[in-house]
Formats: C-alpha cells, sequence, structure tokens
C-alpha cells in the first residue's frame, strides 16, 4: 500500500512541465492561461451553477434520507477525534489563509468598488456586499466538499476501498479504474492538489509580508517572501512527519482558537452592535435570496455576466479544484461518523463561522470606509486588512494576531496536503510515509517560490479553475457510483 505508485512520477513530470513554462515564458502562460479561463467562465458558467446546486440539493437529500444511518466505516467504528477538533480541522483545511485575505476585502469591493447590483456605497451595496460574501464562501461549497468527501470516506472506510478517487468510481466502472483510466483521474486529483496549495502558499507568503512590512517596516520583494516560504516550510514539513493526530490535530486547534480571538478583538473593538445587526439581517437576506444567487447567470446583461464571471463563476471553479485536497481530508478525519451526523456538522458549523466572520470583518471595514477615517479600497488586497487595524484600537496587538494566524493557517493548510498528495501517490495508503511527504511538502513551496519571483500566481490560478472542468464531471460520476452503493447497502443492511 505504501509504495509510491505512478501517480506520483506522472504528475511530477506534469508540474515540471507547467511550471517550467511558467518560469520560461510567464506573459504567454498568463495570456494562454487567461484566455482559457475565460472561455470557461464564459461558456460554462451555468453548468457550474447548476453543478453547486445540485450538490447543496444532494445534501440535504442524504440528511433526510434512509441513507444518513450508514456509519462511515464499521457499525461498532466511533469518530477519532472529538467534534470540537473536528470542526476545527474543517474549517481550517477547507477556508484557511482565504478568510484572513479576503475577510475585509471581499465585502469592502462589493460594497464601495465593484457591486454585483446595486449602486456603489449606499446601504443597499451594504447588504448586497455581505449576502455576495457569504453566497460565495458558504453552504454552497460546504456542500460540494461534503457530499465528495462522503464518497471517499463510505468507500475507504465502509467498503475497504484505497484512499483514492478513482476507487469511488468502481460500482460504475469496475476494474478498469484499477488501470490507466484509474490513474489518469488520480493524476488530475493530484496534480489540482500541488498547484491549489501552491497558489495558496504564494499568496499567505505575500500577506505575512505585507503584515510584518505594516507592523516592522520588512521590505516587501521577493526575497522577504523566499524566506517567509523557506521557514514555513520546515513548520509544515515537521508537522507532518508527526503524524495526523498529532500535528495536524493540534494546529487545528490552534487555528481555530487563534481565529476565534481575531474574531472577538473585531467584534469588540469594531462596531458591535452593527456587526450583530448587520449578521443578522444579512443572514436572513442570504437565505431568502438563496435560490436566486444559485441560479443567476445575467444571460441578458452583459456588465452583471462579467461581475459574476469574475467572482461567483471564479469561485465555484476555484472551490472545485479544490475539492480534490480539502474532501479527502475531511474523509480522512471523519470515520465512524454517520452520513446524517457527517453532513449536518459540514453544512453548518463552517457555514455559521464563516457568515459570522465576514460579518464581522466585512462591517468593521465598510464603517470605517463610511465614516471616512481612511480609503480601505486603495491599498492592495493582502494590505486592506492592516490598514483597516491601523484605525482601530489595539492595532498592534490584533495585527500581531492576524500573522499569527495567517501563519498557522499557512501551516496547516500545507500539512494537510501533503498528508494528502501522500495518500494519493502511495495508493490511498492512510499513513503515506513521511518520505513522500517531505518530497511533496518541498514540491509545493518549490512552485511557489518559482512563480513568485516570475510574477506567475495569477497564471498558476488560471491553471487550476481550468483543471476544474474536467474534476467536476469526475465529481458527478462520484456522485453516480455513492448513490449505486448506498442503495446495495441499505439493502445488505435489511438482510443483517
Amino acid at each position: 500500500m505504501k509504495k509510491i505508485s505512478n501517480v506520483f512520477y506522472i504528475t511530477i513530470g506534469l508540474i515540471i512541465l507547467t511550471v517550467g513554462y511558467g518560469a520560461l515564458a510567464p506573459e504567454s502562460f498568463e495570456a494562454v492561461t487567461t484566455n482559457a479561463k475565460n472561455f470557461v467562465a464564459s461558456s460554462f458558467g451555468w453548468y457550474y451553477m447548476l453543478l453547486m446546486s445540485f450538490m447543496l440539493a444532494l445534501s440535504f437529500f442524504f440528511i433526510v434520507s434512509p441513507f444518513g444511518k450508514i456509519r462511515l466505516g464499521k457499525d461498532t467504528d466511533r469518530p477519532q477525534f472529538s467534534t470540537v477538533t473536528w470542526i476545527a480541522m474543517l474549517f481550517s483545511a477547507g477556508m484557511g489563509i482565504g478568510l484572513v485575505f479576503y475577510g475585509a476585502a471581499e465585502p469592502l469591493s462589493h460594497f464601495a468598488i465593484s457591486p454585483a447590483s446595486e449602486d456603489p456605497n449606499t446601504d443597499a451595496a451594504f447588504k448586497e456586499s455581505l449576502r455576495q460574501s457569504f453566497f460565495h464562501w458558504g453552504i454552497h461549497i460546504w456542500a460540494m466538499y461534503g457530499v465528495i468527501a462522503l464518497s471517499l470516506a463510505f468507500f475507504q472506510f465502509r467498503k475497504g476501498e484505497p484512499g483514492l478517487i478513482s476507487a469511488t468510481l468502481k460500482p460504475i466502472f469496475g476494474k478498469k479504474m484499477v488501470g490507466p483510466w484509474g490513474t489518469l483521474v488520480d493524476v488530475l486529483a493530484v496534480f489540482a492538489t500541488a498547484f491549489g496549495v501552491a497558489t495558496s502558499l504564494g499568496f499567505g507568503a505575500v500577506q505575512i509580508n505585507a503584515g510584518l512590512n505594516y507592523l516592522f517596516g520588512i521590505e516587501i520583494n521577493i526575497t522577504s517572501q523566499f524566506i517567509i516560504i523557506g521557514v514555513v516550510t520546515i513548520l509544515f514539513v515537521a508537522s507532518a512527519w508527526s503524524g495526523l493526530s498529532k500535528g495536524i490535530k493540534y494546529l487545528s486547534n490552534t487555528n481555530l482558537v487563534l481565529a476565534l480571538a481575531l474574531l472577538g478583538f473585531i467584534v469588540i473593538l469594531g462596531p458591535t452592535l452593527l456587526i450583530f445587526n448587520m449578521f443578522t439581517d444579512s443572514f436572513g437576506g442570504y437565505f431568502s435570496h438563496l435560490v436566486q444567487m444559485s441560479f443567476g447567470t445575467a444571460p441578458l446583461d452583459s456588465t452583471d455576466r462579467k461581475w459574476l464571471d469574475n467572482w461567483t463563476i471564479f469561485y465555484w471553479a476555484w472551490w472545485i479544484s479544490w475539492a480534490p485536497f480539502v474532501s479527502m481530508f475531511i474523509a480522512r478525519v471523519s470515520k465512524g461518523r454517520t452520513i446524517r451526523e457527517f453532513m449536518i456538522g459540514v453544512l453548518a458549523a463552517p457555514t455559521l463561522l464563516v457568515t459570522f466572520w465576514f460579518s464581522a470583518f466585512g462591517t468593521t471595514a465598510i464603517d470605517i470606509q463610511k465614516k471616512g477615517l481612511v480609503d480601505l479600497t486603495i491599498p492592495s488586497t493582502e494590505l486592506t486588512i492592516f490598514e483597516m487595524f491601523d484605525v482601530m484600537p489595539m492595532s498592534f496587538i490584533i495585527s500581531i494576531f492576524a500573522i499569527l494566524l495567517i501563519v498557522s493557517f499557512f501551516v496547516t493548510s500545507a500539512d494537510s496536503a501533503t498528508f494528502v498528495l501522500g495518500m494519493q501517490s502511495t495508493n490511498g495508503s492512510l499513513t503515506p510515509p513521511n518520505n513522500v511527504k517531505l518530497i511533496w511538502g518541498v514540491i509545493q513551496s518549490t512552485i511557489a517560490l518559482i512563480l513568485l519571483s516570475v510574477n506567475g500566481l495569477t497564471a498558476l490560478q488560471n491553471t487550476i479553475i481550468i483543471a476544474a472542468l474536467p474534476f467536476s464531471f469526475v465529481m458527478l460520476l462520484m456522485v453516480v457510483a455513492l448513490i449505486k452503493a448506498l442503495k446495495a447497502e441499505l439493502k445488505l443492511m435489511k438482510l443483517k
């Protein structure tokens, strides 16, 4: 089981070709990937909207259907991790650095720079900004992760299959998934994971650099970002070496504590009453507008359609590209839970945390913008949150907490990814060898460093979004195979 598979060598070859192209011809690489990304967004936007809505409906079906009582494991298995630790792991792997990166910047952009449909800087745009942020980071994403993770966990722990994407398709394709076709599916998953996490490492390094510049005057340049990635690589490789039940478990709990502490600072030191009022109003508005937002494609308005392509469709493709990594990690830490318990936990807890997070950071940023204390639309995205802190009490302490949280998220995401990449390249082993995790850790950091040095992160992001399209078809096949297998399992349970 722990033997390195062909998936490892094929994916490494593809990574070398892609990164080599990006490093040697960065402008050409970005132009080609941008054109491809735009084509995917404009031609398949409707498909992404239907797909994500389908995943949400399916997740509710699993909760209320008889399938909900099936356990992800043997009937005697019980969860390996406590509910709090489990939620912390979901939260850390699923969102990570993005929450700090976009927590203030995205609602602010929807309010003051490019609202979805309202006039900028109006009360209507204020409400819409939070609704849209909830939509882009809320229940749809967790439903999609949950359904794919459910498939992986069911086949892995209930049916004894290896922890591979290809193994979930056996009810449809049988032994073909053990050969070249299965390898192709797994290579696509590993490729998306490696580049997705490398992109986050790059963005994380840029934001840590921005925070250190704001606090201590450390110059924002490629040298600083190289050093940051180097230090973080040592941390996450050391954590990955210690194993799932030590490194990732403790880091995830640390993430949750730091995130709640930072959130507490913002709620107490920011416009507290406004935050709670906006959360309550926007949370209700989010669900009352959910159907309209879920299916809206702006077919007759080119301006609205452009906004949709740049934001919603971009996010849907981005989250789908992260599905192999995040869903596999969620599956790995969810053994022993029933399908009903699993789906409720995956949908409810992260969605509540995320929506309140955007309410606190978004409301605070927009309130500061409305009062004219500072123009938060001027700084780059990675600096927005630190400029916001600058006009708040205890700004230095809050900024320190934010940097610590970014580093912690940074390490946990990379740590989780090395674990998943190790699993995928050793035939689905639940305990991949440390040397394989070390190799993947170095590869992810190297990708980030090379593409940071040639300003290639945008092109890399485009590449992942393009890769999301073929993987979305794999997701649909996984759903068909899962339902087929669950029906057979229910019949088997009734015969016992």
